[in-house]
């Protein structure tokens, strides 16, 4: 009988080994995100994804300034998922048409498959897209806040305010609202640039602490910060005005009615402001009962002839909205970029309600 040579036998063991090894491999759970997720866990949300909790309806982002024109996003959200982006205002005139026509369909379609702010800029579209980023997160803040406060009135809610315009440039303010109570205050904008550097670092940390403490917009300006000061108290007035009704915050309660009128509670929204050629105009509504009791500009046109013609028409308007019960009213004769300015930010405010 011929002998085994120990080099083949060293051989043979070997591939044993290994063979038993890959065996046991593949007997081995998996552990891929996949696998969790069939045996019942699910895997972690993204960061910055849409807020879930059976959001519905239209939310209007914040309209940003860029170098060549606003651009403002409208979101349709249905079960708390975007289903629909849109740009209600976007740079025109020019070679800004070309580039709009170009860009905003792939920044809204990559708004809606990312389902959150966290999209890629179209090249050669880098200030559309940038603020088309800025004011879709704006809505998805919206649209979180809307959903928390859905779930209770515990949940903490974020809220970004409207972009307010100083001398100095924007000051812009996001808070926290958790059980009726602002917790966080934050600038998201302020003035730079210069000595402006040097007052928004001095000022906006005290300002942010004043919300804290006060809980509203009834803070005391900071001395020496006098623009800043005012941009911040309009901004965070928005930011609490948007807290649904019974969230806390800036959401006012009906004065003719006790705290157990439920949906008959008032609630004051202030819609995002509208650029026209003569100056911004801005509405803030009072809905209770799911009608329009009160409408007012808090901006309008003002200066030289157009002092004449807003203490015409904005008047007007106002009746207008509240007959009309939403953004669907006519323009006033004599006065067709305030009524158009009028409408559009009448439509943000009812976005805002929910109406």
């Amino acid at each position: 009988m011929r002998k085994s040579h120990p080099v083949r036998r060293a051989v043979l063991a070997g591939a044993a080994t290994v063979s038993g090894i890959v065996l046991l491999l593949s007997m081995k759970p998996a552990s891929d995100p996949g696998s969790a997720q069939a045996a019942g866990q699910a895997p972690p949300a993204a960061a910055g994804q849409a807020p879930q909790g059976g959001v519905n309806g239209a939310v209007t982002g914040d309209a940003q300034q860029t170098q060549y024109g606003p651009v403002q996003v409208r979101l349709t959200m249905s079960g708390g998922k975007v289903t629909q982006a849109e740009a209600v205002q976007a740079p025109k005139g020019g070679r800004s048409d070309q580039i709009t026509a170009s860009s905003v369909p792939r920044l809204n379609q990559a708004a809606v498959a990312a389902q959150s702010a966290e999209i890629d800029a179209v090249s050669g579209a880098t200030y559309t897209s940038a603020g088309y980023k800025k004011s879709l997160q704006s809505a998805l803040d919206k649209a979180k806040a809307a959903g928390g406060a859905a779930q209770g009135s515990g949940n903490a809610q974020t809220l970004t305010g409207d972009a307010v315009q100083t001398e100095y440039g924007p000051v812009q303010v996001r808070v926290t609202v958790a059980g009726g109570k602002v917790t966080k205050a934050e600038a998201v904008q302020a003035p730079k640039g210069g000595r402006s550097d040097q007052i928004t670092a001095s000022s906006v940390p005290r300002l942010n602490q004043a919300a804290v403490a006060a809980g509203n917009a009834q803070i005391d300006a900071v001395s020496g910060a006098t623009y800043t000061s005012a941009g911040y108290k309009k901004s965070l007035q928005s930011a609490l005005d948007k807290a649904p009704a019974g969230g806390g915050g800036g959401a006012a309660q009906d004065s003719g009615q006790g705290a157990g009128a439920g949906s008959a509670q008032a609630k004051t929204v202030t819609g995002t402001a509208a650029q026209t050629q003569y100056g911004a105009v801005q509405v803030r509504i009072t809905v209770a009962g799911g009608k329009i009791t009160k409408a007012e500009a808090v901006q309008a046109p003002k200066g030289g002839r157009s002092d004449q013609i807003t203490s015409s028409s904005v008047p007007r308007l106002n009746q207008a909205a509240v007959a009309a019960g939403n953004a669907q009213i006519d323009a006033v004769s004599g006065a067709t970029y305030t009524s158009a300015g009028y409408k559009q930010s009448l439509q943000s405010a009812l976005d805002q309600a929910g109406g």
